[in-house]
């Protein structure tokens, strides 16, 4: 079989497993993006996120993580929802709407590794989703689906930023699109303008420490700073201010995967229907959801957060 014949039939594998892109860049060690990310952690952007620290000749040398790796496959998958959350729910970030995408996605990720053993050979690979040291969005710029844009969200020309990224590493030499190398932002500042926080920093650089996603998903402690008083603009759970502004997501199409369909209580719950909500029925509702990830004691402090300010 040849890499032609191979990166046809991978590239058909992920459109049937439903993802909307697969783009494959040839593996090599990410030297620009090892400076870039040596800076913003000497800065403290990344705030009590000790992870970021961890593993870091992983997250730039693809081989450090499969062997004699020759290919970087990067699929993309759409979450934007089909319905919105009512005025008086507290907001929560669009990619939390459905069930917990790692789940959905690692799921199609095993199906693909599995499809490719069977039709083309002994492949070594390993599939990551946002929980692995892979710097995904510049291995989406690599392979041609979209570019950076100042918000740090890969943007796609046709369809926008609301898409989740995968990254699928293997020892097999394929076909390599060709890198996406313009920048369709221009002198649009939509995204630094409109951040309530300032957490958007020229030359594409996002402060962590200072985002909404940050306090009210990563951080920990039982009491969010009080100088971020006043400026949470209601979001309980993440933030799309950056993406909602954005020209590039006006051709957002609905998602299609059927596991991001909106939980109710997500749409329909008013601030006053969370609060009194126990936390047996919050294990319930959102057993399947990202919700968990901050827990209901987090869900709980970032709703006393927003109510007081």
């Amino acid at each position: 079989m040849n890499s032609s014949a191979n990166t046809q039939r991978i590239k058909q594998f992920s459109k049937q497993l439903g993802f909307d892109f697969c783009g494959i860049a040839k593996a090599e060690r990410l030297d620009d993006d090892a400076r870039r990310l040596e800076q913003w952690l000497k800065q403290d952007m990344h705030g009590n996120m000790q992870y970021m620290e961890n593993y870091f000749e992983l997250r730039v040398d693809p081989s450090k993580l499969v062997p004699g790796a020759k290919s970087v496959i990067t699929l993309m998958l759409n979450y934007f929802p089909s319905a919105k959350q009512k005025e008086e729910a507290p907001k929560i970030s669009k990619y939390a709407f459905g069930n917990d995408y790692h789940e959905v996605i690692r799921g199609k990720l095993t199906e693909l590794i599995k499809l490719i053993k069977e039709n083309i050979g002994d492949v070594n690979g390993r599939g990551f989703v946002d929980s692995a040291p892979v710097l995904e969005r510049t291995w989406a710029v690599k392979s041609g689906l979209g570019w950076v844009g100042k918000n740090g969200n890969l943007i796609s020309k046709q369809n926008g930023s609301f898409f989740f990224i995968a990254t699928l590493i293997c020892d097999l030499e394929l076909e390599y699109d060709a890198p996406f190398v313009k920048d369709y932002c221009g002198s649009c500042t939509k995204c630094i303008d409109e951040c309530p926080t300032d957490a958007i920093l020229p030359d594409k650089v996002v402060d962590g420490s200072k985002c909404i996603s940050y306090f009210t998903i990563e951080l920990k402690d039982a009491l969010i700073d009080e100088s971020m008083k006043g400026k949470f603009d209601n979001w309980m759970f993440g933030c799309d201010v950056c993406q909602d502004v954005c020209p590039w997501n006006r051709f957002s199409k609905a998602t299609t995967e059927q596991a991001f369909t909106p939980i109710p209580e997500i749409l329909n719950l008013t601030t006053q229907q969370w609060s009194a909500m126990s936390e047996e029925i919050f294990k319930q509702a959102f057993k399947n959801s990202p919700l968990k990830r901050t827990k209901f004691a987090g869900i709980q402090r970032n709703l006393k957060f927003i109510q007081q300010h």
